[in-house]
């Protein structure tokens, strides 16, 4: 292709005009986007003067530089002439466009340079360090921002449960890669060999040998590896559990005592005992061992029981007498007996929902304040949206229990109890789990003596006849933590009926309050607790209205567990065939038995303040330490039952000291030690004290003085394998 340029610059265009036509046809112009060349001749100008001219063919730019003679000094002079439409078989002139000349700012001498490459700045000698999470309370996103936002679809990952298919050709070796061999079981791949130490005994984690019965290593009888295909698997637990007590307690004397020269009401209260329960547990499950809900499950669990009592005073373990002061026995229940079986699952993630049926343990709320037992029953449990909520519907028809050791007896008692609860993690505050719960108790009109000989339903008290009870609680606790504060709570409500309460004498309506607050602070090592517990009591309990508060079968480990002496011991009221609080409880009830006897929701009520500390002495090592003060809320059944117009609120102080070691670091060994000490305040004299006012002119026994404290000293040892 040729171009043809008409002469329009002088000669000095001309040849510059051929020599760029001879150009083109050298290089084959066939571009898209436009090309710049630069055509410099000499200058001839003075220093600061010249003169650029450009030239435009279509998409191509020819740029001169001459010598202006219009240029003032310092200054250029921009040409721009564009060369459009140019045909080559004509000789139409060019139109000349001519631009306005560029700023300085923008004007670039040599535009086909490449931009410069700054250079970069040196390392720093301290990278920056990783950004931290954030605080507590500190969102990373405002609230406005966080999702689900109105008209903002929020994207979820497709999930699926897990399932492990069958491959039946695999078993019989057939689709194999090569070098290849199947492994039907996979349970048995084990580890790989590797040696870390000069010791090979310490290397537990690589030991993929496995063995019948071992409590560390990989066992087939304590759910390690399935026994029967893959996914059904026998755990087999052994455990003996020995407890010792000494203990100093207000004990009755009676009319026949065991020493002369007792006092009229109470005599000597020192007493010794001990009990062992040896059990074992077989469980047998098809599921996984770990994340995923079993499908089936059977449970078993047999106890066998041996204890022994000594004291110091007759009719205390046996209304005969002549039976003396001590007592042993031994006893065997089957405590646990359940199946459960797996409903459906509720989501891929496995929330599920599941039932058990037969006798089984369950505890109603966090610590356990209004029941807490193992008995017989149905439930239906499971959770929902991530384990964020968890629930509970149970029905308990009650065994009875035996008199020495608490276990259950193969006989039924009337009186069923009722649960239902639900549990939301995170209701209210991060890290916090509330609960909801309503229970019902129906106890109804029985007669019973336990093995001792005595009865305990009705209670011994006031009006004695066979009633029934009906009592409803709704209760709202939670357990969790708000920031640097830890937060543990509970209130109840109970409203129902007593069909005939022996104190009052009628028919009666229930309505009693309970609430409990325990506020930590972890510092370290140590955790300091305040520590708060209320029951209402009765003000006025010869009217229709019955306002003491009552459980159903409580064993809470509150204000020390069972190393507080007012906590963990129960004794007796004075002068009548009721105790005045129940062993493992912290209410005043005054019932016959917590096991065998029925609620009562007339009585003195109770409030406890204390603090408390626990130490992580040691990984292996812990210690508690206790104090509180005790005293009821109000004298009015106190003074109706003993017949007295002395009574105070103030009953006592508690302290206890524990102490619980692993030697082991796991819970196969565990040794706990403590004690509890009581010492009585005008409350608890004016119950317990030994002689009545002497009367002019009679022969009178010389008084007895109270004790100045009350101990109690307990020892268990506890062997699981």
């Amino acid at each position: 292709m040729r171009w043809f340029i008409q002469p329009y610059a002088g000669a000095s265009f001309r040849w510059r005009a051929v020599a760029f036509a001879a150009l083109l046809a050298w290089i084959d112009i066939d571009i898209a986007s436009a090309q710049k060349i630069e055509i410099n001749e000499p200058q001839n100008a003075t220093s600061g003067q010249c003169r650029v001219e450009v030239f435009r063919f279509a998409n191509l730019d020819v740029v001169t530089q001459n010598e202006s003679a219009q240029a003032a000094p310092g200054e250029c002079r921009v040409e721009v002439f564009t060369f459009a439409n140019v045909d080559a078989a004509t000789d139409n002139e060019p139109v000349i466009d001519s631009e306005p000349p560029l700023p300085p700012s923008q004007f670039n001498p040599d535009p086909g340079a490449g931009k410069e490459v700054e250079p970069e700045a040196p390392p720093e000698l301290f990278p920056p360090i990783l950004p931290q999470l954030p605080e507590y309370g500190e969102e990373p996103l405002p609230r406005s921002l966080e999702l689900p936002r109105k008209g903002v679809r929020e994207v979820v990952p497709h999930r699926r449960k897990l399932e492990y298919p069958e491959y039946p050709e695999s078993e019989e070796g057939e689709g194999l890669l090569p070098s290849s061999q199947p492994v039907p079981n996979r349970w048995f791949i084990g580890f790989g060999r590797w040696k870390r130490y000069a010791d090979p005994s310490t290397e537990t984690t690589y030991q993929s040998d496995l063995h019948l019965w071992h409590p560390y290593l990989q066992s087939k009888l304590k759910g390690d590896a399935p026994i029967i295909g893959q996914d059904i698997f026998l755990n087999i637990t052994a455990e003996d559990f020995f407890q010792f007590e000494t203990r100093n307690l207000p004990t009755p004397s009676s009319v026949s005592t065991a020493r002369p020269n007792s006092s009229e009401f109470f005599g000597r209260g020192d007493q010794l005992f001990y009990a062992n329960d040896f059990s074992i547990g077989v469980d047998l499950f098809k599921g996984e061992t770990a994340f995923k809900p079993v499908e089936w499950a059977l449970r078993l669990l047999g106890v066998y029981n041996h204890n022994y009592i000594d004291v110091e005073e007759n009719k205390v373990v046996n209304p005969n007498p002549q039976d003396g002061t001590t007592r042993e026995k031994e006893f065997f229940s089957l405590q646990e007996a359940f199946a459960e079986i797996h409903i459906r699952d509720l989501s891929n993630n496995y929330d599920f929902i599941s039932s058990r049926i037969g006798i089984q343990p369950f505890v109603s709320d966090f610590r356990g304040f209004i029941f807490n037992d193992t008995n017989l029953g149905a439930r239906i449990f499971g959770n929902y949206d991530n384990n964020r909520w968890q629930y509970n519907l149970a029905a308990f028809d009650m065994l009875e229990k035996d008199t020495y050791s608490d276990l259950n007896e193969f006989k039924r008692r009337d009186q069923q109890v009722y649960v239902a609860n639900v549990f939301r993690q995170d209701l209210i505050w991060k890290g916090y789990t509330g609960e909801l719960s309503f229970l019902a108790n129906f106890d109804g009109s029985s007669r019973h003596y336990d093995k001792n000989g005595f009865i305990t339903r009705p209670a011994p008290i006031g009006t004695v006849e066979d009633h029934y009870v009906q009592a409803y609680y709704l209760g709202w606790t939670g357990d969790g933590h708000i920031g640097w504060l830890n937060i543990d709570h509970a209130f109840y409500q109970v409203f129902g009926e007593d069909g005939l309460n022996g104190i009052a004498g009628q028919r009666v309506e229930i309505s009693a309050q309970m609430a409990a607050l325990e506020l930590s602070v972890d510092k370290d090592w140590l955790r300091h607790k305040l520590s708060i517990f209320f029951g209402s009591g009765d003000h006025n309990p010869t009217n229709e209205h019955a306002t003491g508060f009552d459980t159903v079968f409580d064993r809470p480990f509150f204000i020390g567990g069972p190393f507080s002496f007012f906590s963990h011991q129960g004794f007796n009221l004075g002068g009548t065939s009721v105790n005045f609080k129940q062993r493992d409880s912290l209410a005043i009830d005054f019932r016959t038995s917590k096991s065998e006897g029925q609620s009562n929701f007339v009585n003195p009520g109770v409030f406890i303040v204390g603090y408390g500390l626990d130490a992580d002495i040691t990984p292996k090592l812990r210690g508690f330490v206790n104090a509180n003060y005790i005293r009821t809320i109000d004298t009015a059944t106190t003074e109706l039952v003993l017949f007295t117009n002395h009574a105070n609120n103030d009953f006592g102080l508690d302290f206890s000291l524990g102490f619980q070691w692993r030697p082991l670091l796991t819970d196969n060994i565990i040794l706990t030690a403590g004690a509890g000490f009581f010492v009585p305040r005008q409350g608890y004299k004016e119950i317990y004290r030994t002689n009545t006012d002497p009367v002019f002119g009679y022969h009178n026994p010389p008084p007895g003085e109270v004790d100045d404290f009350l101990y109690s000293g307990i020892v268990t040892l506890t062997l699981t394998y």
